[in-house]
This record gives structure tokens, C-alpha cells and sequence, in this order.
């Protein structure tokens, strides 16, 4: 009669903390390329009416664009548009990970 050998707990707890490290990981890089990219999303809409404005014969679409930018960023702020900023930038942030961890339930585990 042949008997099995089981791994050692040791064996078996490494093999879970590099499960969870690796997935700690990829949860934290893809919360912080979902927080980075709205914002530089935002980021570049306004620097580009900013320059539009810099165009005497475009200035007020420029500042209008500018203006209806920071409104919709205050709708999410509270009236502050920097507070809406980084709501928008959280959410995104948040979905991300919750992206992450759905990708990793439904990937397959190799054995």
C-alpha cells in the first residue's frame, strides 16, 4: 500500500502569503493606475481650455469650457471642485480593485 505524502503547513502557508502577496499587490497597482488615470484625464481637459484661452478668438470657449469643468467637479465635491476631484478619482479607484478582485476569483488557480 503506497501512502501520500501531504505538504508540510509550512509549505502550504508560504504558498498562500505569495497568493495574497501577489494579489495585494495587483489590487494596489491597479487602485492607483484607476485613481491616476481620471485624473489625468481632468487634469488634461483643463489644461487644454486653459490653453484654448490663451486664443483671443476662442477665450470665452476656452473659459466657459474651464468654468463648466469646475461646476460638474463641485457637483461631486460638495461645492468644492478639488473635493470632487479626488471623489471621482476614489470611485474609479475603488472600482478598480473590485475589478481586480473579480478577475482573480474567476481566474484559474494553477495546481
Amino acid at each position: 500500500m503506497a501512502s501520500t505524502s501531504f505538504p508540510s503547513l509550512a509549505t502550504y502557508t508560504s504558498f498562500l502569503m505569495n497568493i495574497k502577496s501577489n494579489l495585494l499587490r495587483a489590487v494596489l497597482l491597479t487602485s492607483l493606475l484607476s485613481f491616476v488615470a481620471p485624473c489625468l484625464l481632468i487634469c488634461g481637459g483643463l489644461t487644454s481650455f486653459y490653453f484654448i484661452s490663451l486664443f483671443p478668438i476662442l477665450q470665452a470657449v476656452g473659459h466657459s469650457g474651464a468654468d463648466l469643468m469646475l461646476q460638474f467637479l463641485a457637483t461631486f465635491g460638495d461645492g468644492r471642485p478639488c473635493e470632487g476631484f479626488l471623489v471621482i478619482g476614489s470611485t474609479f479607484a475603488l472600482v478598480g480593485a473590485l475589478f481586480e478582485f473579480y478577475a482573480y476569483y474567476l481566474s484559474p488557480r494553477s495546481s
